[in-house]
């Protein structure tokens, strides 16, 4: 009972956000068109759920996430009409992202067959559809700003906020492919087998990757800054929401814990982990001089 009613919430926070940033926006029957891709994103995962369930397989979540992208910012742009230049290339850094990630991940689970983290997930119908609603939240929430810019009734020219905000999106976008690519590359040495990358963009930070990804959405955020009026100051949320998850839920956390797990004894590792920041890439720090043991 606990976990249906924490999905119901989850549901109505992402439909209610998808009314308020787009109330005074176009509309669709009636309907903000950003509510209705706020249903669309929903109604397309509960549909992937549906033979997940009975496969009892995880295998297309991320694809399945990836095509929802792709499918709201359409949704918007073809409800809307007439997207202005702004909005096309906005709609178009997020397909780019959406696609790249959601390959890499697909290839990812292709290779080593399963996410462990669906293991426990699975056999319970409810947890299982929990984690597809939540997906749908994940892509409402994050695409918040972006959905304001898609659905804007006035073409606005090429400003400030928008080279800033595309400026952080390219290096949010590089910063997450380098790592994701370096890291992949490392893992596919077999002289690495069961050892911890520090080289790279990974000697500078212990999540480069998610640094890109926060990194990325606040620059499309900044970009969504003159559009902002009224109920669509809410879409602000996705920023906070993506750095949120990420560093407090289910990103750094869930790593960390695995990582400590596997070479928290490890004399190397956490002298890694004392010099090297945590998300934001910075030169390590010096290492540790004489005979004093690294900190356990």
């Amino acid at each position: 009972m606990k976990a249906i009613l924490v999905y119901i919430f989850v549901l109505v926070i992402g439909l209610s956000l998808g009314w308020v940033i787009g109330m005074d926006g176009p509309t669709w029957n009636g309907l903000p068109v950003t509510f209705v891709c706020a249903l669309l994103a929903f109604a397309i995962n509960w549909i992937a759920f549906i033979p997940s369930w009975f496969a009892q397989t995880e295998h297309y979540y991320d694809l399945t996430g990836a095509i929802t992208y792709l499918s709201v910012v359409a949704c918007a742009l073809v409800l809307t009409g007439a997207p202005a230049l702004t909005s096309l290339i906005v709609a178009g850094m997020v397909a780019v992202w959406c696609v790249r990630l959601g390959v890499m991940l697909f290839s990812r689970i292709s290779r080593a067959g399963e996410d462990v983290r669906f293991r426990t997930i699975k056999p319970h119908f409810v947890r299982f559809l929990g984690a597809w609603t939540t997906q749908g939240l994940w892509v409402v929430m994050t695409t918040a700003c972006a959905m304001v810019i898609l659905t804007s009734a006035e073409p606005r020219p090429i400003d400030a906020f928008f080279i800033l905000g595309a400026v952080m999106w390219a290096v949010g976008f590089i910063c997450e492919v380098v790592a994701d690519n370096q890291k992949n590359r490392f893992k596919a040495n077999p002289d690495n087998q069961g050892k911890f990358i520090t080289t790279g963009l990974w000697a500078w930070s212990q999540h480069p990757n998610y640094f890109g990804e926060i990194l990325l959405w606040t620059g499309i955020a900044v970009i969504a800054i003159p559009y902002l009026e009224g109920g669509a100051w809410a879409a602000l949320i996705s920023p906070v929401f993506v750095a949120f998850l990420l560093t407090r839920v289910s990103g750094i956390p869930m790593l960390d814990r695995i990582a400590k797990k596997r070479w928290g004894e490890d004399p190397a590792y956490q002298d890694y982990a004392r010099r090297t920041s945590k998300l934001i890439p910075l030169p390590p720090k010096p290492a540790r001089t004489g005979a004093e043991p690294p900190a356990p």
